[in-house]
């Protein structure tokens, strides 16, 4: 009896992904399986043919092998590269495909890895431009020096779980179907612990605050983060330790505000010198520099003093400090000051010449508004 193909048996085209070709399995297996169908030959065989199905198709080897020469490319009998599907394979494709589902699986297989853990490191803007060195405080698990991280009384050792036999697992039926779960005795560890440490009670880990120095290099930005190999949580059993994981929060600066690589101030300008001119000191993260402000200057003008910005942490050009003309209206006037600024308003319309180009325009906007709505 000739075999039907193996893409037909699984209800899948050709160009199928190792993902559905899974799913297609994963139905069809659930359909015909024994336990499903019991004394049900038909069924029986419908399965066996789907599980021969998916140990080619999901085999990149065999499935190559497959799609060049049909069956003949996976048949050890005629020479094929690929081997045929033997006794026991389905069990094992099985419990690839059913074990997501019912927790099945080998067992956990020794030590695990610790947590990696994560530390939110406020810097002032001068440390996150310039890079600093900083001294943190991180509670954590370390793996307990009384006992080497096995979780046994020193002088004793951890023996073998009797319920699983070490593996970690133990078989049971759940319905239809024989599946295997976490072992309740010893929680997947495989062994139990019949005298444990005093110190750790049997956890082989302890709580401890560990001072860590982190190096901050110059360019971080909120939201940068700084991995530290091996300082996160010890695994338990002795297992390796995770990572730990500082990330920067830049806090809020009194004169500057950041945009990636540029630095952004307002700077406060008396009403003579915006019009007249004149001279000032910026500051800048490397100290005070000159600035030179022409005449006629109106809020909103914007100085770029190149260069004394920041460096990016990840390389490039260093960005501008750019400080925004705040033109500032005095306060405070005494009635000789009042009167001279009256004297000084009433001169500027003088001639004819508007010396306000901006209220200018602004009236300009405003007829030409009215006129179209012909208030």
């Amino acid at each position: 009896m000739s075999k039907r193909d193996y893409y037909e048996v699984l209800g899948v085209s050709k160009g199928t992904d190792a993902k559905d070709i899974k799913k297609a399995y994963r139905r069809v297996a659930m359909k015909y399986h024994p336990d499903r169908n019991p004394d049900d030959p038909k069924a029986e065989e419908k399965f066996k043919e789907a599980s021969e199905a998916y140990e080619i198709l999901s085999d990149g080897e065999k499935r190559q092998a497959y799609d060049q020469y049909g069956h003949a490319g996976v048949d050890p009998s005629r020479g094929g590269g690929a081997g045929g599907f033997g006794g026991g394979s389905f069990s094992d494709i099985f419990g690839d495909v059913f074990g997501d589902i019912f927790g099945g699986g080998g067992g956990r297989g020794g030590p695990q890895r610790g947590s990696d853990l994560r530390y939110t490191m406020d810097i002032s803007l001068e440390d996150a431009v310039k890079g600093s060195t900083r001294k943190i405080r991180v509670p954590t698990l370390v793996s307990c020096g009384e006992c080497d991280g096995s979780g046994a009384r020193k002088g004793s050792s951890p023996v073998t779980c009797g319920t699983c036999g070490g593996v970690g697992q133990v078989r049971m039926q759940q319905g239809l179907f024989h599946v295997q779960q976490t072992c309740p005795a010893c929680r997947g560890k495989g062994k139990s612990i019949s005298d444990p440490c005093g110190k750790c009670h049997g956890q082989g880990r302890t709580e401890e605050t560990k001072t860590l120095s982190v190096k901050v290099p110059p360019g971080v930005d909120t939201g940068d983060r700084i991995r530290l190999s091996g300082e996160g949580e010890a695994g338990p059993e002795g297992g390796p330790a995770g990572d730990l994981f500082v990330q920067m929060s830049v806090k809020d600066h009194p004169i500057f505000e950041r945009d990636g690589k540029h630095l952004y101030c307002e700077i406060p300008i008396t009403f003579a010198d915006a019009a007249l001119g004149g001279e000032m000191e910026v500051p800048t993260l490397d100290g005070r520099v000159k600035l030179k402000v022409p005449a006629e200057t109106q809020t909103g003008k914007l100085f770029r003093l190149r260069g004394k910005g920041v460096k990016p942490v990840r390389g490039g050009s260093v960005g501008d400090l750019l400080c925004r003309a705040v033109v500032e209206t005095p306060i405070n006037l005494n009635k000789q000051q009042k009167e001279l600024l009256r004297e000084l308003q009433g001169t500027l319309t003088e001639g004819g010449k508007a010396q306000s180009p901006r209220q200018t325009t602004w009236f300009e906007g405003v007829k030409s508004f009215f006129d179209d709505m012909k208030i």
